[in-house]
């Protein structure tokens, strides 16, 4: 290791242990560092600081209603215009079957995001969180990215608070953080032309906030952005964690090209997903969790990440299709029993938990 290169990691570290936060500088230079095992004992020092030994997950199913979308996003495989081959719509009557046969001891939560659909109409939202509490009254239901909040807001002709506030009382728990892509305009205007802004999307989740709703957050990564555009959508998240509170864990999506209109693209390799992860733990000092989607990186590679300041594998997910839309060649679910393995595997301690991280037992 150079010299200089030396005296960063040293600078940084002291920030670390002496509770300084990391500057855009700070990350730019990790970022460029090739010293990927000192870069991960940083990301822990923290990990330990929050989170202890601890591996989080969770039982839970993903539903995902429709993949028709009215936006057309160049990295997304998933969506689809209407009437075009593999369009698909869920009715109500099949939403709650595919919940029925997910259902297991235990579980948590339903986690629900679809395309932002021209014609289904918010009444359909506001049933879909009634029926589901009302059939699983124990299970919290994670649902609708800000995108597709801002999008029912439009559709209903209400205030964005007042949406928010109806689709709570219909059942809403909380949001996924999906959707936020990278908050560059450059690369905005390039890949997701006709998406809710960066501006909104961190409007829509101020306003959850604000009404009592916690979210996750998230930044796809790996296509045309640089170091310096992941690092503002850092510091964009932080600062909106300062004002707010309301972030519970930070999921970095690795871009998978395959079935998109990327071309030229290729998949995230195991060295950027572990720099990412562990700078992501490192800037967002006021996140309580960082979030390896083994989905997206694989299980292997999930296990790893427990090294690198990450703290949780989110859960069992059954049923997965937006990623496996892109080319994810991992299962579409792993059981509790997997995951406690693949956590102790690990040596780390395994946590299952509730979306909220209120509820917490040991295994």
């Amino acid at each position: 290791m150079a010299l200089n290169e030396w005296e960063t990691f040293k600078r940084i570290e002291s920030k670390i242990k002496s509770d300084k936060r990391l500057s855009f500088k700070d990350g730019l230079e990790l970022f460029k560092s090739q010293d990927l095992h000192h870069i991960g004992y940083l990301a822990n020092l923290v990990r330990e600081k929050k989170n202890q030994h601890h591996a989080h997950f969770i039982v839970n199913r993903h539903i995902n209603y429709t993949n028709i979308c009215k936006n057309g996003c160049k990295f997304c495989a998933f969506s689809a215009e209407e009437g075009a081959p593999g369009a698909y719509s869920m009715t109500l009557e099949e939403i709650l079957a595919s919940a029925s046969a997910g259902m297991t001891a235990g579980i948590k939560e339903f986690h629900i995001v679809g395309g932002l659909h021209p014609k289904l109409p918010f009444d359909y939202y506001l049933a879909m969180l009634r029926e589901l509490k009302a059939k699983f009254p124990q299970v919290h239901l994670q649902a609708f990215t800000a995108v597709e909040i801002d999008h029912l807001a439009e559709i209903s002709g209400l205030a964005l608070k007042d949406t928010l506030y109806a689709l709570k009382e219909a059942g809403l728990g909380s949001l996924p953080g999906g959707g936020a892509e990278v908050f560059s305009q450059r690369v905005r205007d390039d890949l997701c032309p006709h998406k809710l802004s960066a501006e909104g999307w961190l409007r829509v989740m101020r306003e959850a906030h604000e009404v009592g709703l916690h979210s996750n957050a998230t930044m796809l990564y790996g296509h045309m952005e640089t170091y310096e555009e992941r690092l503002s959508h850092l510091l964009a998240l932080r600062k909106l964690q300062d004002e707010t509170g309301g972030f519970l864990a930070f999921i970095p999506l690795a871009f998978h090209p395959q079935n998109t209109k990327l071309v030229g693209y290729h998949m995230t390799t195991a060295v950027d997903d572990l720099k990412t992860l562990a700078i992501s733990r490192l800037m967002l000092d006021n996140f309580p969790h960082i979030k390896a989607f083994w989905i997206m990186l694989g299980e292997n590679l999930a296990q790893i990440s427990l090294g690198f300041g990450v703290d949780d594998l989110d859960g069992t997910v059954v049923e997965e299709k937006i990623t496996h839309a892109a080319g994810a060649q991992t299962s579409q679910a792993l059981t509790r029993d997997q995951l406690v393995r693949l956590i102790r595997q690990a040596g780390y301690i395994p946590v299952e938990r509730d979306t909220l991280y209120q509820h917490k037992e040991m295994h």
